[in-house]
């Protein structure tokens, strides 16, 4: 009797191994398209529920809903977004302007300074800032930062007032937009240094011996190799870090000061959110105006997927670096 040869090109191990593979494949695809259609289902349904409670109140609506500034559902039912969206996108922004530069160093010292010894036990403990719960920060912001920056503030006031961020007259410091934007850095910094350092781990060591063979420093070598095969990474570090800046509630409820006006004077009390707006009011809201934040919260869940939408541009035009690069 004789034996199946079995040769590179084919045979039967080579049968058996293809066997193997397909009769894999088919349930995790399976599973995998499942997990996705779950989640565009979820979504869905978010939607669907936001959309459903929100209209009655936007029917009683006496004024215009993206263009109010004035927010009274449970008395007059006059109410709009204008405030709430301009507070919940401009101190996002300033958080995430505060937190990136930031993050992206930490994230350089941690994958290519910092000794080994010393970089597993700093990356935990950023690991760790992560897991703090977020009315901890509220609680620091309230109790230590917004008293902290009153001195700060008014000399940015006195010495920087032209420029439309630090200007403003009377008041100045207290419960403001830097303080929140501030407490909302400090949380997001973590999240945006973590995936960061591991981002900047993956980057091809050829290319970066490659560079250091040439003569680059390692600054050099990091601007050259390193920055730009993580800045896809990067960028999706940001976003989710702006995601959950947006969708914060505890920290900046505590910590503006709850007006509703479009001012970009960041050391003035004037700063607000959509998600402190509704931790603040869900309490005592009448039908009308548990609809109305219902419907305040569509248009951060609007905003939150046109932000990632954006995102994922951005990064789309970075693969041809990437899949080189792999």
């Amino acid at each position: 009797m004789t034996t199946p040869v079995r040769t590179r090109g084919g045979g039967p191990a080579t049968r058996r191994a293809a066997s193997r593979r397909s009769s894999g494949e088919g349930p995790f695809r399976f599973a995998s398209t499942g997990a996705g259609v779950v989640l565009l289902g979820i979504m869905a349904a978010i939607a669907v529920f936001l959309i459903s409670e929100a209209i009655p109140a936007l029917q009683a609506n006496k004024g215009n809903f993206f263009t109010e500034l004035i927010w009274e559902p449970n008395g007059s039912q006059v109410f709009g977004i204008a405030a709430l969206a301009f507070g919940t996108v401009l101190s996002s922004a300033l958080a995430l302007v505060i937190a990136t530069p930031i993050a992206v160093g930490v994230a350089l010292f941690i994958s290519h300074y910092a000794p080994r010894r010393l970089a597993g036990p700093l990356g935990y403990l950023v690991d760790l800032l992560a897991a703090v719960p977020s009315v901890i920060y509220g609680l620091w912001g309230l109790v230590f930062l917004v008293p902290f920056l009153k001195t700060p503030s008014v000399w940015l006031n006195e010495h920087l007032g032209w420029f439309p961020l630090f200007g403003g007259e009377g008041v100045i410091g207290g419960k403001t937009m830097l303080a929140g934007a501030i407490v909302l850095a400090i949380m997001i910094l973590p999240i945006i240094a973590a995936i960061s350092r591991e981002v900047f781990l993956q980057a091809p060591k050829i290319n970066e011996e490659a560079a250091l063979a040439l003569g680059a420093t390692r600054w050099e070598m990091i601007r050259m190799a390193v920055l730009p095969f993580g800045r896809p990474g990067v960028i999706s570090a940001a976003m989710l870090g702006l995601g959950r800046a947006m969708g914060e509630t505890i920290a900046v409820a505590l910590i503006f000061p709850a007006t509703f006006d479009l001012s970009f004077q960041i050391l003035t009390p004037h700063a607000n959110s959509i998600a402190a707006n509704i931790a603040n009011g869900f309490g005592e809201a009448t039908p009308i105006g548990r609809g109305a934040l219902i419907a305040s919260g569509l248009v951060l869940f609007v905003i939150t997927l046109l932000v990632n939408m954006g995102a994922r541009m951005v990064i789309a035009r970075r693969k041809e670096y990437a899949r080189a690069a792999a």
